[in-house]
């Protein structure tokens, strides 16, 4: 199942939601770090399994790494306040308070515990840390943030985000570092605006719970399963659609915000910087491809003992899926008028 609705889950479920909305609307730097702290033990019992080695050591994982950047946090917030009278902006203390957050995210230079804590996950589980997990972090690095040196992490979480993603046979890892990717999109448009971040993000979390629906429900983990499996040529064209969607390619929706940070950009005269973000995006187009062209231009023996049938509401809600990717930017146009 994508959602188990037992009433622990939905306890914790419950928790990790409004311990997001304590860090976001608090208006102490302690406040901040108490919903942190509250969301980071709701999220370890949602993905620790007694059952699964991979999930128990992908819980403590976690933890060690997300209570390093709490205790970061803390004493840094703590520091600033002993020290200074009022939150001024400070150089060093705002590049402390920011890697803290960055480490949270799981942004560069701090990305070393994303691909491997993934692995030991569930996919419901995967479009939560990817998506749900970067509001807090994202939100209160927008309240203290250094634009230079966001600009400078931005620039790098595309390039590694993209490198990374080039060897890797999982998909959960494909995914991950596609995250990454995006995560210097989001960096960057946090600098321009709130609301093109909001926008961003909305965008991306429409994509990767698609994303993370499909494979969760083919049952699917790493490459070689898209070509193995029994699956007919319909549902390949829309995972393939969607991977479209997701790397920006223009016709299709997820070309949108990543057009307006481009404008933004350019209008900056940051030629430099428009240039990195558009060929790195262009590399992560050609991995979402490599993929889908393997599974559908590959010969294989289909496998007929197995098959797999869909529900009438599951291949609906997919058409719907892909009539929005497609027919999305052609409603966005509206917005220019």
């Amino acid at each position: 199942m994508f959602l188990n609705f037992n009433s622990n889950k939905m306890f914790f479920y419950f928790i990790l939601f409004f311990s997001t909305l304590i860090s976001i609307s608090s208006n102490s730097w302690l406040g901040c770090w108490i919903g942190l702290e509250i969301n980071l033990l709701s999220f370890i019992p949602l993905i620790s399994n007694s059952k699964n080695l991979l999930s128990s050591e992908a819980a403590l994982k976690y933890f060690l790494v997300q209570s390093i950047a709490s205790i970061n946090f803390l004493f840094t917030i703590i520091l600033k306040m002993m020290l200074m009278k009022n939150f001024e902006m400070n150089l060093i203390f705002s590049i402390l308070i920011n890697s803290s957050l960055l480490m949270k995210m799981g942004s560069t230079p701090f990305h070393f515990w994303f691909p491997n804590i993934i692995e030991g996950l569930s996919w419901f589980n995967c479009f939560i840390l990817m998506s749900w997990q970067k509001i807090s972090p994202m939100i209160l690095l927008s309240y203290y943030i250094n634009n230079n040196f966001i600009l400078l992490i931005s620039i790098f979480n595309t390039i590694i985000g993209t490198l990374g993603s080039l060897n890797q046979t999982s998909l959960r890892k494909i995914l991950t570092f596609s995250s990454i990717n995006n995560l210097g999109w989001m960096l960057m448009s946090l600098m321009i605006s709130d609301n093109l971040w909001l926008f961003y993000f909305l965008f991306y979390s429409f994509f990767i719970s698609i994303v993370c629906f499909m494979f969760n429900m083919f049952n699917m983990y790493i490459i070689n399963q898209l070509f193995i499996i029994n699956m007919n040529y319909s549902m390949k064209f829309s995972l393939f659609l969607i991977f479209f969607s997701l790397s920006g390619l223009p016709p299709f929706l997820g070309f949108f915000p990543k057009w307006i940070i481009i404008n933004f950009l350019i209008n900056n005269n940051l030629m430099l910087i428009c240039f990195i973000f558009i060929l790195m995006s262009l590399m992560m187009m050609f991995i979402y491809i490599r993929i889908m062209y393997s599974s559908i231009m590959f010969n294989y023996f289909k496998m007929k003992w197995f098959n797999f049938f869909l529900k009438n509401n599951q291949l609906l809600m997919i058409n719907i899926f892909n009539l929005i990717s497609i027919m999305g930017m052609i409603l966005t146009t509206f917005f220019f008028i």
